[in-house]
């Protein structure tokens, strides 16, 4: 297994070992004990998989009262993965990483909490399974703007399905002004 660092401390791609013959493949996705050493802490506590035709835009979303982190895979097709950093005080606040993940590459993405998360499928259909260190809140969820001009994510896509949810975000700027304390780096 392979983890890299990226431009944001704490998100890591992971690039697990993968044993193919002529029967198919093998690979295992998750071993408590060597992702820790990476530092990847886990516990994972929730499992989510979403289906999702081509040209759909998920997110950017992020819980504040329960932040999650996620390990987040594709197991068909392929997405551009997205992690946004809105830890008030963080050196690297409002800048983004993204990763593409196919079921091809098998790559994985590790995205602490106090990241907001959201991804793109690129390819006709795409499912995207990914674990979570805190399970999911509807009343801490919140979002931030897909096409924020300030942040200025490339998204590989143009006029992207998104749910009415999505359409009605914030940009990071209006929402940073409504992050409750604990959420603030010192």
């Amino acid at each position: 297994m392979r983890v890299s660092p990226t431009a944001i401390d704490g998100v890591l791609v992971i690039e697990p070992d993968v044993h193919v013959d002529g029967r198919g493949f093998f690979v295992e996705t998750y071993q408590e004990d060597r992702y820790q050493r990476h530092g990847i802490e886990g516990p994972f506590v929730q499992d989510n998989h979403s289906r999702s035709v081509g040209k759909t835009l998920r997110g950017l979303h992020l819980q504040v009262r329960r932040p999650q982190g996620k390990l987040v895979r594709v197991t068909e097709g392929e997405v551009f993965d997205v992690a946004v950093d809105v830890r008030m005080g963080s050196p690297t606040f409002g800048r983004w990483v993204a990763v593409t993940l196919t079921a091809e590459n098998f790559k994985q993405c590790y995205i602490p909490p106090g990241f907001a998360h959201g991804f793109c499928v690129v390819s006709p259909v795409a499912q995207v399974e990914y674990k979570c260190t805190d399970v999911y809140d509807a009343a801490a969820e919140l979002g931030i703007a897909w096409n924020d001009p300030a942040l200025g994510i490339p998204w590989p896509i143009a006029d992207p399905i998104l749910s009415l949810r999505d359409r009605r975000h914030p940009t990071l700027a209006e929402l940073a002004a409504e992050l409750p304390a604990w959420h603030r780096r010192a």
